[in-house]
């Protein structure tokens, strides 16, 4: 790894370069037809018209409705330029050749007899007018775990925050602020956790059309750690044992010092984590250091002042994940490991960033110390609205018992 210092600074280009490729021409001719659109709408499934059979009636129900109701304005549209042009012709024609009425009081029995009514015609419907729909829909199959599955009906405008939601009414669970949605690749044997703001659709959309990956509904009880024990982040330089004794009053004074403001201040974090050589099954240790916009190394015969060192990584193209048994897999120095790449990346890849700690609680503070810098004051915002969720519903579950 000689040439380390300029590969690295090449990275973000490369990355650019990558994820413009990824992007399908706009003029591509649509080969696949029905595959196609079995890998738009249908995530866990064979085929799109399993997943739709794995719908619950009342969300299948709700499904052909708003799809017919968006065919209906199209339609309702149409009518109307049409309408209008027939009407400036017409004007200039003899009453005499005007059409006579038609039979409107048939109109109502038809569409009567048009509408699906068994499950079967419903999803014949659905799958026809899916076809037409302008706002994409995917048909998510969520494992749950206990090894149960849930079947979820999302589209494009739906944040992560939202189908958390749609899952605790349909679990009834305890809508803690852990709850997660997860994504794992059993590929390159990792798992990241979805961020309350992302829309869901975005992410499985970058998956490939025979790919392994998982949805999990998972209680991940770091999601908000940086904001439950926020010393763990910003005095992490003192002695664990001084660092854990810290009261609620002494933690709302650290939030707010470096959330409360316009701008969030990042932890400093900085210390020697083991990098992957690309290809190659070998780890060799460097100096990082964490800031805003992405981490940083010393160079060889550098020091850690500011102008000495080198961007390894930025944020902004790339995504944290944690992985499985890399010690295993790729000899990793241990097993506390996390990866860096772009979200389209679903195999292995030169382009993939691999470091590896030395414990669990150096992994524990680079994962979701980059995941506060790469999100900012929005992974807060998405901490409040979790607690005021949580805090809501437990109110409402109080009062039912009560009643």
């Amino acid at each position: 790894m000689d040439d380390i210092d300029a590969m690295f600074s090449h990275l973000l280009g490369e990355i650019d370069h990558l994820s413009q490729s990824l992007v399908p021409a706009a003029d591509t001719p649509d080969v696949e037809g029905a595959s196609q659109i079995d890998s738009t709408f249908s995530i866990g499934f064979t085929d799109l018209n399993e997943s739709l059979n794995e719908l619950e009636d009342h969300d299948l129900d709700a499904l052909v409705a708003d799809l017919r109701s968006k065919s209906t304005k199209k339609t309702s549209s149409g009518t109307d330029n049409q309408t209008a042009a027939s009407a400036m012709t017409r004007e200039s024609e003899p009453a005499a050749a005007l059409p006579p009425p038609s039979n409107t009081a048939e109109s109502p029995r038809v569409l009567q007899m048009s509408k699906p009514h068994t499950k079967a015609d419903k999803i014949k419907l659905a799958l026809e007018k899916l076809k037409e729909a302008k706002v994409r829909k995917l048909i998510v199959k969520v494992l749950m775990s206990d090894g149960s599955s849930k079947t979820l009906m999302v589209d494009e405008r739906q944040t992560v925050r939202e189908v958390l939601d749609k899952l605790f009414e349909k679990t009834h669970c305890d809508c803690s602020i852990d709850w997660s949605l997860c994504e794992t690749n059993p590929e390159l044997q990792i798992e990241r956790g979805f961020e309350d703001h992302e829309y869901l659709v975005e992410p499985l959309s970058a998956w490939t059309r025979h790919s392994e990956n998982k949805i999990y509904f998972v209680s991940r009880p770091q999601k908000y750690v940086m904001f439950t024990d926020p010393q763990l982040f910003y005095m992490w330089k003192k002695k664990t044992a001084c660092s854990s004794e810290i009261n609620e009053q002494a933690k709302q004074l650290l939030l707010e010092e470096h959330f409360g403001g316009s701008t969030l201040i990042v932890p400093d974090l900085e210390g020697t984590l083991y990098l992957k050589e690309d290809g190659k099954k070998v780890w060799k240790p460097r100096y990082f250091v964490l800031r805003a916009s992405g981490i940083y190394y010393v160079p060889k015969g550098k020091t850690k002042s500011s102008s000495d060192l080198a961007c390894f990584v930025r944020f902004e193209k790339v995504n944290i994940y944690t992985t499985n048994n890399y010690k295993q897999k790729y000899r990793a120095p241990t097993n506390f490991c996390f990866m860096l790449k772009h979200p389209c990346i679903q195999k292995e890849s030169h382009y993939i960033k691999f470091l590896c700690c030395d414990e669990e609680h150096t992994l524990l503070l680079w994962v979701n110390s980059i995941r506060t810098a790469k999100y900012g004051t929005v992974l807060y915002k998405n901490y409040q609205a979790a607690m005021q969720r949580a805090s809501s519903l437990q109110t409402l579950h109080s009062a039912a018992h009560k009643g």
